[in-house]
């Protein structure tokens, strides 16, 4: 009887080492670059293990992925989630909880980008990730409008504004080095910057009678 689940769980174990590894090369040598054996030696484990749990580098990806958005439902899920963006501190709260995501899952997203311009089964996936942030987005703005606050925009086309400008921003600053001065952000001032950047921009200046910090 302990025979299968031994078996089970080595094979749990090899999979997972597997991703760790495919994780620690993705960031090193890039996701086109990065072949096979590179990923089953440095998880230290034979080149034919890999076909027992992935049929493709392609698949190991999207394993990983579906880890990551996994993840990402139950951030979600945090009782601190609040969904009024007039809020000054539900703006912060979702950048905060976005940036430290990000940088969590760095391999895999810049590995994302990567692989989304070669393959476009990939692209779709960058895609869908980026159309169902706006629709969490847009559930967000919904309480700015009945507060008769205006948007600078439509609402779809506010969130995405916004989901383009934390990306690109935590790229910049996460995965690229920086902008190219050789200047550092902290966590801090990163969240600070982007949720004064973002909140005034969503919130506006609110008509007469309404309380823009309650």
């Amino acid at each position: 009887m302990g025979a299968p689940t031994s078996r089970a769980a080595k094979a749990a174990e090899t999979e997972a080492a597997l991703k760790a590894a495919a994780r620690r090369v993705f960031a090193e040598r890039g996701y086109v670059n990065t072949k096979i054996t590179d990923i089953t030696a440095a998880a230290g484990r034979a080149a034919g293990s890999f076909y027992n749990h992935f049929t493709s580098k392609d698949e190991l990806l999207a394993a990983l992925l579906t880890d990551m958005f996994a993840e990402s439902d139950l951030v979600m899920d945090d009782p601190d989630h609040r969904a009024d963006f007039s809020d000054r501190s539900a703006v912060r709260w979702h950048i905060a909880q976005y940036w430290t995501f990000y940088r969590r899952h760095l391999p895999e997203m810049v590995v994302l980008r990567q692989a989304a311009m070669a393959n476009p089964v990939f692209g779709r996936r960058l895609q869908e990730m980026a159309t169902a942030d706006g629709a969490h987005l847009i559930g967000h703005l919904e309480p700015v409008c009945a507060a008769g606050i205006p948007l600078p925009g439509e609402p779809d086309v506010v969130a995405s504004a916004v989901h383009s400008l934390l990306g690109q921003f935590a790229y910049t600053w996460l995965a690229a080095g920086g902008d190219g001065t050789g200047r550092e952000i902290s966590d801090e001032e990163a969240i600070e910057t982007l949720t004064e950047f973002v909140h005034p921009g969503l919130a506006g200046t609110p008509p007469a009678g309404v309380d823009q910090d309650r």
